[in-house]
């Protein structure tokens, strides 16, 4: 019986020798679907094996988000992770593979505790379980931000190698899920309800992909110009949509001429010397605002609001997301809530769970006795 790997190159084959035009772009897709389900199953199987946690892996989320640190070996992960933190915590050294399990420290900035994960080096063919792959790649599915450290001297190399490994196991960075609703039917076929001219596939090809995933009936409402590989994300149903920050260390090494190359290869990139401290506080910085935390004054029932320690959540967090982080037992026990602040059309208006604070909002909630 053929691998999942030869059963993926077949089709991959397949896709490179057809041309595309309106005759074939519904078979491609069709194909497309075929290879994500292979992949998605060879993902499980690798995933589903011993070693995906244990072992120094089974890292407990904490603080107020999560960053994980992926490169490939010795471009200086540890290093940039004693600089973010001030804190000794990761080994360093100059050979491959100093790293060995995921290493956590705590950044504090602007009031927030953000958690900084170390982890190895990450080699091509991580996601099908080589070296230490499946378990970097998921701890990385449950971050708040990846950070894509780069040799400045293999940059454009080593981030197609990483994004290839991380697209492998669902992880899309820098992208938004698409806006597609699906919702099952008992009959009448495939329905489709597009609000945007679809540019990059037919409603045929929609349908196609729909049967090959077992859909016969179906209301599709699509609010993007979808492509391909959206509809087939969004069918899979297990991809993981992460903002990343692509980083070019040691460029202290580097002529100026060499990094002005770089910057036009990798132009979205922040340059740093984790090594010299170079940029690393420009980089807490972009780290603090690419995580989208607000800060949020408590002030109890008749009491000053408490503008030391502002509590840090995400942006777009409702007053029933603070009753979670406060206390279990918070949400319950809530009748209302008074706020202040931006969110509000005046000061110290009656609000309910449902409503979502903006930065530097005064908050206090009202609970019911027991």
């Amino acid at each position: 019986m053929a691998s999942f790997e030869e059963k993926i190159r077949l089709l991959e084959e397949e896709i490179r020798k057809t041309k595309i035009n309106k005759a074939t772009e519904s078979h491609v897709g069709r194909i497309k679907a075929k290879i994500a389900r292979l992949k998605r199953e060879q993902q499980e199987k690798v995933m589903g094996g011993s070693g995906g946690k244990g072992d120094g892996y089974d890292v407990k989320k904490g603080g107020d988000s999560s960053v994980a640190l992926i490169g490939l070996p010795s471009v200086g992960k540890s290093t940039l992770l004693n600089q973010l933190t001030g804190q000794h915590i990761s080994e360093v050294g100059s050979y491959k593979f100093t790293t060995l399990q995921a290493i956590p420290g705590v950044m504090h900035y602007e009031g927030a505790s953000i958690q900084i994960i170390d982890l190895p080096g990450i080699i091509s063919g991580a996601s099908k379980g080589k070296g230490r792959g499946k378990q970097v790649l998921g701890v990385s599915r449950n971050s708040d931000l990846i950070l894509i450290i780069l040799d400045v001297f293999k940059a454009k190399d080593h981030l197609k190698l990483i994004l290839d490994e991380l697209f492998y196991v669902g992880i899309r960075t820098n992208e938004s899920p698409p806006d597609i609703i699906i919702t099952k039917t008992m009959k009448g076929g495939i329905g489709i309800s597009s609000l945007k001219l679809l540019t990059h596939i037919t409603e045929k090809t929609i349908k196609t992909i729909m049967q090959e995933y077992r859909f016969l009936n179906a209301d599709i409402t699509i609010r993007t110009d979808l492509t391909v590989e959206q509809l087939i994300d969004t069918l899979e149903g297990n991809r993981v949509y992460i903002p990343a920050i692509y980083l070019v260390n040691k460029i202290d090494l580097a002529t100026p001429e060499k990094l002005d190359l770089i910057r036009e290869l990798v132009p979205q990139a922040v340059f740093i010397s984790a090594e010299n401290n170079d940029n690393v506080e420009e980089l807490r910085s972009i780290i603090f605002e690419q995580l989208k935390l607000i800060k949020v004054y408590l002030k109890p029932h008749g009491g000053e609001i408490d503008y030391d320690e502002p509590l840090i959540i995400q942006l777009g967090s409702t007053i029933g997301d603070v009753c979670d982080k406060l206390h279990r037992n918070f949400r319950d026990e809530f009748r209302f809530a008074r706020v202040w602040g931006a969110s509000v059309k005046h000061p110290g208006q009656k609000a309910m769970l449902h409503h979502k604070l903006v930065d530097e909002d005064v908050l206090t909630i009202i609970r019911s006795s027991r």
